[in-house]
């Protein structure tokens, strides 16, 4: 997609700090990082939601995920990792893709929430059971 960002770092139109590339994949370094090491795992083919995925490529992230969970433990020595993707509301930039947040023991990184829309969780229960 011409004006999508992340097909313009695929591309190499927009400098990144690239720390893994294959043929399907590119992992860069997130410009706001929430941590040391805050990564994005993008497919290099411009894919909007997590229903376009195939299960092909869905096997490949998830192994891809894997390598990067090493990698930041090993170099950047997190004990934890944080991983998120939004689809739709909260998804930014409208290209599917993985936030992977290396968690250390004082980073104080919380998801702040409106917590007075929260409804009780035996109606939520019954609102998603399957009929």
């Amino acid at each position: 997609m011409e004006d999508c960002l992340f097909c313009k770092i695929i591309k190499g139109e927009i400098p990144s700090y690239t720390i893994y590339e294959d043929d399907l994949v590119k992992v860069f370094l997130d410009i706001n990082p929430s941590t040391n090491g805050d990564c994005l795992l993008v497919p290099k083919k411009h894919i909007v939601t997590v229903e376009d995925l195939d299960q092909a490529l869905l096997l490949h992230l998830h192994e891809v995920i894997l390598k990067m969970k090493k990698l930041l433990e090993d170099k950047m020595h997190c004990q934890g990792l944080t991983i998120c993707q939004n689809n739709g509301h909260g998804q930014d930039i409208k290209h599917f893709h993985i936030h992977l947040t290396p968690r250390y023991l004082d980073d104080n990184v919380t998801h702040d929430f409106n917590k007075t829309i929260l409804i009780d969780l035996e109606k939520v229960s019954e609102q998603l059971k399957e009929e």
